[in-house]
C-alpha cells in the first residue's frame, strides 16, 4: 500500500506540472491572432489538395474551397492520387462554372528509392520508411501539386527567401475539409499581419456518433499535450507542429527549403512540415478553428482505431523503448490515479487500522490527480460542445489509446505499416530490404 500511495503522490505532482507548467496545452486558447486591418495587397494563394478515392466526399467540400470569400487570386490544384472511384471526374464536374481556377492533376506513382547497400548481419532494428529516400504517398501527391504550381519538389534550397514580398502562399488542405466562406481570408490576414511563414489550424473533427464523441476530443487533447500550441507559436521554441488539414505556407519558405523534398518520407507530414519551417527559422502558428471542419465520418470504433493506429508507432520513431515508455506513461499518468483513489477509499471504508495512513494518502493523491486531469479535459469537451460529465472518463479513453498504440507497433512488425486512403506504406525491419 505504501508503494501505491507513493506512486499516486508522484502522479499528482505530474498532473500539477501538466496543468500549471506544460505550455497551457489544455486551455484550448489558441485561436487566429487578431490583427489590425487587412493586407493592402492580397497575395496569390494556390490550394493543393491530395485526393485518393474521394469522389463521395468532394461534393461536400470542394465547392466551399472554390467559393472562398477571398479578395485575392485563388486557384486550386487537386492531385488525383491513383483513385479508382472517379475522383478526377467528380472534381472536374464540380469545378465547372466556378469563378476560381481548378486544375485536376493526374498523380503518378512515387519514384523508386535507390537500393540500399548490402550490410553485414547485425542486431535487428526497425528501419523508418524514408531511410532509403522513399516518398510517402501523401507527400508525393503534395510535391506533384507544388510542381503544378511552379515549385519543383527538388528546387534548390535557399533560392527564395521568406522576406520575398508578394510571393504568395500555398494552402495544403485535405479533401475532407469543409471551409466556411471567410476562413481563407482570415488565415491570410493573420499570416500577413503577424508575419508568419506557416499558419495552421486544427480542423474541427466530426463528433456525430457515440464513438466519435469518445475518441475525437481526446485525439486533439493528446495531440496538444505532445505539441503544446503556445510553444509551437513562440518564436525560438523548439516545439514544432502543424495540422495537415489546413496549412497555409509562405511560398518563399517552401522554395527556400526545396519544396517538400526534405520531408519526402514523412508519414506524419504536418508535424514534419512544422519542423521543416521552424528549422529554417520560420515563424509558425498553430491553433484551433470552428471555420475549418472535417466532414469525414468515422461511424464505428474500427475506423477510429485505424485513424490512430496507422501513425501512432511512426510518431514514436519505431522505437520499442519509446513505445514501452509511452504505454507505461499512459498507465502511470491516467490509469494509476483512479486506481489508487478507488483502492484507498475501499481500504478506508473497510476500516483496516494498519493501512489507514497509506490508504488515506493513496486516496487523496489519486483523487487530486484524477481531478486535475478531468479539469484539464473540460476545455476540449466545451470546444466540441460535449457534456463536462465525460471528463472523469478520460482514464478509460487513455487506456483505449494505449491499446491503439500497441496495435500500431504490432502492425509495423507484421509488415502492414501505415495506410493513407487505401495505400499501405509497408515498413519492415532490416531482415527485409526496403523496396
Amino acid at each position: 500500500m505504501l508503494a501505491l500511495s507513493s506512486a499516486a503522490t508522484v502522479a499528482a505532482a505530474v498532473w500539477a506540472y501538466l496543468v500549471v507548467g506544460h505550455g497551457g496545452y489544455w486551455r484550448a486558447s489558441q485561436w487566429l491572432p487578431q490583427v489590425t486591418g487587412e493586407p493592402g495587397r492580397w497575395p496569390d494563394v494556390v490550394a493543393v489538395v491530395p485526393a485518393r478515392n474521394e469522389a463521395a466526399i468532394l461534393p461536400a467540400t470542394l465547392p466551399a474551397l472554390l467559393g472562398q470569400d477571398y479578395p485575392g487570386p485563388l486557384s486550386v490544384i487537386l492531385v488525383d492520387d491513383g483513385s479508382t472511384d472517379g475522383t478526377a471526374e467528380v472534381a472536374a464536374r464540380l469545378g465547372r462554372g466556378s469563378t476560381r481556377t481548378l486544375r485536376v492533376v493526374a498523380g503518378t506513382p512515387p519514384p523508386e528509392a535507390p537500393e540500399p547497400p548490402e550490410a553485414p548481419e547485425a542486431p535487428e532494428a526497425p528501419v523508418p520508411p524514408d531511410a532509403a529516400g522513399r516518398w510517402a504517398g501523401k507527400v508525393w501527391a503534395m510535391a506533384q501539386g507544388l510542381r503544378a504550381a511552379g515549385i519543383p519538389a527538388g528546387s534548390d534550397p535557399g533560392r527564395a527567401s521568406r522576406a520575398d514580398p508578394g510571393c504568395g502562399y500555398v494552402l495544403f488542405t485535405d479533401a475532407d475539409i469543409g471551409w466556411e466562406p471567410g476562413a481563407l481570408r482570415a488565415l491570410v490576414t493573420a499570416a500577413e499581419g503577424d508575419d508568419r511563414d506557416l499558419v495552421s489550424q486544427m480542423a474541427l473533427l466530426r463528433t456525430a456518433t457515440g464513438w466519435e464523441r469518445v475518441v475525437v476530443p481526446a485525439f486533439v487533447y493528446f495531440f496538444a499535450q505532445l505539441y503544446p500550441f503556445r510553444r509551437v507559436n513562440k518564436p525560438g521554441s523548439r516545439t514544432a507542429a502543424a495540422a495537415g488539414g489546413c496549412m497555409l505556407v509562405r511560398r518563399g519558405a517552401l522554395e527556400a527549403s526545396g519544396g517538400v523534398a526534405p520531408i519526402r518520407g514523412a508519414l506524419i507530414d504536418d508535424v514534419a512540415m512544422g519542423a521543416m519551417i521552424k528549422g529554417q527559422r520560420g515563424r509558425c502558428w498553430l491553433g484551433l478553428s470552428r471555420q475549418v471542419v472535417s466532414v469525414r465520418p468515422y461511424p464505428g470504433l474500427a475506423s477510429l482505431w485505424q485513424m490512430v493506429a496507422r501513425s501512432a508507432y511512426t510518431q514514436l520513431n519505431y522505437s520499442p523503448l519509446l513505445l514501452a515508455g509511452t504505454i507505461i506513461g499512459l498507465l502511470f499518468s491516467y490509469a494509476l490515479p483512479p486506481a489508487a483513489a478507488i483502492t484507498g477509499l475501499t481500504l478506508l471504508a473497510a476500516g483496516a487500522p494498519a493501512a489507514t495512513a497509506p490508504a488515506a494518502l493513496a486516496a487523496g493523491a489519486g483523487l487530486a490527480a484524477w481531478a486535475l486531469m478531468s479539469l484539464s479535459y473540460l476545455p476540449m469537451l466545451r470546444l466540441y460542445r460535449l457534456s463536462s460529465l465525460r471528463a472523469p472518463g478520460l482514464p478509460l479513453i487513455a487506456l483505449l489509446y494505449a491499446a491503439m498504440t500497441a496495435d500500431s507497433a504490432r502492425r509495423h512488425y507484421a509488415g502492414r505499416g501505415a495506410e493513407w486512403r487505401g495505400r499501405t506504406n509497408r515498413t519492415r525491419t532490416n531482415r527485409t530490404r526496403l523496396r
